[in-house]
């Protein structure tokens, strides 16, 4: 397909309707038009044949980011110039030497003409052809700009003779103000712009369509969502046609991981992802980062809009499949890698209003945090003196000479200073009480509410202090609390979590993401007086509480900000567990007295997804493999599976002696309560034999009771 036009030669017809017409069509055009400057000024120098201009160029983005339109205006900005322009478009075009010469004529022969190419991804083939036969019979003088989805082969861009001929331009999203200005020119209400920036990243067509749609709605709505037909659309224009189905699942999985890497598509995908990752690389419309591959932001929003609706329990399925790779990475990463670990979680949790919150995305090339080290001490106790005064200057100090592995500090890249600090503390036992009342008052809630077991230990979120006015002051808090996060996210047997706030302003919201709330003591330290939020992660565990928040994302239902307490576990001491066992033992034939057993709200069964009598019917069949285990297993299994009506009776039927008969079933209860209790305090499925077995053996007397 072949048109030349000449200088105002689209303005001089026979017809005069004709002409009018396309005034008024060129004088749209112009006040659609927005952006573009840089690619403008360039166009306009190779027009001019300056010093550095170069005769080709070649424009290249994802559908939709307006390379045709932007070569309408070249078009405009030739004739204007009083040159011949001929125009080949791709899509009616035969992909062969032949076809394109014959619509490109004219540039061969026309004195100083702009060729534009537009499409010419439905003749890459022709690529190498273009390059070596048809481009070097342009005459001197004629600019030439090809424009198409895929970048130039490196074989053209890597030749030498083509060094200071070519010019490879990328073509991405417009600014935020230039899409703005678009919006406002196509008269879409204000109200709607940032839900339409939001959805369409800067994309012009993703722009056009979503403003068409909030301009049609607008009196009647309130709020703007893409519709249907604006999600079909724009994948249609954008993405095009896919090799296949499993094609479409890997461009899915990169809409909604922040990141994606070939690891963490294997992990959705399985063992083709080798070859999909490759795929993906090469699509126009997705990035390759240092850490992995990025879809446009309007691809990504169009897709998984079109997921959820066509697909809800697949979506729901990729999403909790992503979760799960996300935290077993968070649990793996170098201290180093653990923000932005973090963070590719969080941004699967873009669309819930109490994670999208916590944007650390959005702090890159604002603050850096660093391990701290001694050079840096004067200017944390700097930053807490100007923050809370002398007396918090003088607790920073102790836990700086205490654990100083603890704090963070935050180092702002405009003005490479520490900018602000914090400190999460992990204990044990009771440390600094006597010195810091605000940890001695988290250690006395933990002592009236849930005390700790052997093993676990607890975080306090100590220090948050930012008192900068910088930027890197100002994004440091999000930081800080993603960083609270991935300690409570990789932490091994963290009974309770504390973060402190001032006592003053709005503390509690901001931390409902955690399930945190605030207690009725409130430490002072000086003259300042603090907030203490406390969550138990025994009886609110992490895959609950995230469990929730998909929910909530998922389904849109109102947030209360908390897990429900359906959702709550019973944490108890050893003694209380060995006696719950004791008892559910006894009630094996009785469902609701092992309802009502406080072990069916325990880790052993919630964690599992099993009821607690195939719990204990689990641990009981495990007692065979271990060493020395079968006599204990049958006395176990005599008592309390087939249900002897009295201990000697079952002591009859295995034909034993009463006190040998005691002595397994003792060991076997011992057995079984260390086997449950494993399961309870680390999640194994199983204890070590030198853990349990070494119990079987034993001649100890039977417990009170039995």
């Amino acid at each position: 397909m072949e048109s030349s036009t000449r200088g105002a030669d689209h303005s001089v017809t026979t017809d005069s309707h004709a002409a009018l017409l396309q005034t008024r069509l060129t004088a749209a055009r112009d006040r659609a038009f927005v952006g573009r400057e840089e690619e403008l000024e360039l166009f306009r120098t190779t027009l001019a044949g300056g010093p550095d201009s170069r005769p080709v160029l070649y424009l290249h983005g994802p559908g939709g980011i307006g390379k045709s339109t932007l070569l309408h205006r070249f078009a405009v900005e030739a004739q204007r110039a009083g040159r011949a322009v001929v125009t080949v478009d791709g899509r009616a075009l035969e992909p062969t030497p032949e076809a394109f010469t014959a619509a490109a004529a004219a540039a061969l022969t026309e004195p100083e003409a702009v060729l534009l190419v537009d499409t010419f991804e439905r003749c890459q083939g022709l690529e190498g052809w273009l390059v070596h036969r048809f481009l070097p019979r342009i005459p001197l003088g004629t600019t030439v700009v090809v424009s198409g989805r895929d970048a130039p082969s490196p074989r053209w861009t890597a030749d030498s003779a083509w060094t200071d001929l070519l010019h490879t331009v990328p073509l991405g999203d417009l600014a935020p103000h230039e899409a703005a200005l678009l919006l406002r020119r196509r008269g879409v209400p204000e109200r709607f712009h940032d839900a339409l920036l939001c959805f369409t990243g800067g994309n012009p067509l993703a722009l056009s369509l979503a403003a068409a749609v909030a301009v049609r709605e607008g009196a009647a709505s309130a709020d703007w969502a893409p519709t249907q037909d604006v999600v079909s659309t724009l994948l249609c224009q954008l993405v095009g046609d896919l090799p296949g189905p499993e094609h479409r699942r890997a461009l899915e999985v990169c809409a909604h991981a922040h990141v994606t890497s070939e690891a963490l598509l294997r992990s959705v995908l399985g063992d083709r992802a080798t070859d999909l990752f490759a795929w993906l690389r090469r699509q126009p419309f997705v990035e390759s980062t240092h850490a992995g591959l990025c879809p446009h932001d309007a691809i990504r929003e169009a897709l998984g809009a079109d997921l959820r609706w066509r697909d809800p329990d697949g979506f729901a399925d990729m999403h909790r499949r992503l979760l799960q790779a996300q935290l077993d990475r968070i649990r793996t990463v170098s201290e180093t890698q653990l923000l932005p670990a973090v963070a590719a979680l969080l941004f699967l949790y873009r669309t819930d209003r109490q994670l999208s919150r916590l944007q650390v995305w959005d702090c890159e090339g604002q603050v850096r945090e660093l391990l701290y080290e001694p050079a840096h001490r004067e200017q944390v106790l700097r930053l807490a003196r100007r923050a809370e005064g002398e007396d918090a200057a003088a607790l920073v100090a102790f836990w700086l000479d205490r654990c100083p592995e603890a704090f963070r500090v935050y180092r702002s890249t405009r003005r490479d200073t520490v900018v602000a600090f914090s400190a999460w503390l992990r204990m044990q036992e009771p440390v600094g009480t006597d010195v810091d009342p605000v940890v001695a008052a988290a250690w006395t809630h933990v002592r009236a509410a849930g005390p700790l077991r052997a093993g676990d230990s607890v975080g306090i979120a100590r220090f948050s202090v930012a008192p900068e006015e910088d930027a890197g002051a100002t994004a440091s808090p999000d930081l800080m609390q993603v960083r609270a996060l991935g300690e409570i996210l990789r932490a091994d047997r963290l009974a309770w979590s504390f973060v402190v706030t001032p006592a003053e302003g709005h503390g509690d919201g901001r931390f409902l993401h955690f399930d945190m709330h605030s207690l009725p003591h409130r430490p002072q330290t000086g003259h300042r007086t603090h907030r203490l939020l406390a969550h138990d992660w025994r009886t609110h565990p992490v895959a609950p509480w995230l469990e929730e928040r998909t929910r909530v994302m998922l389904s849109g239902a109102p947030d209360t900000g908390t897990t429900s307490d359906n959702g709550q576990l019973t944490v108890l001491s050893r003694a209380e567990f060995d006696s719950a066992v004791r008892d559910a033992l006894r009630a094996l034939r009785d469902p609701e007295q092992l309802r009502r057993n406080p072990l069916s709200r325990s880790r052993v069964v919630v964690d599992h997804e099993v009821s607690l009598d195939t719990a204990l019917r689990n641990a009981v069949e495990a007692l065979p493999k271990q060493r020395g285990g079968d006599k204990q297993h049958r006395a176990l299994a005599t008592t309390y599976l087939a249900g002897a009506p009295t201990q000697e009776a079952a002591a009859r039927r295995l034909q034993l002696p009463f006190s040998t008969y005691r002595r397994h079933l003792s060991a076997a209860v011992r057995w079984v309560c260390d086997y449950l209790w494993q399961q309870e305090v680390n999640g194994a499925d199983a204890p070590r034999p030198a853990e349990c077995g070494r119990r079987l053996d034993s001649g100890s007397a039977a417990p009170a009771g039995w």
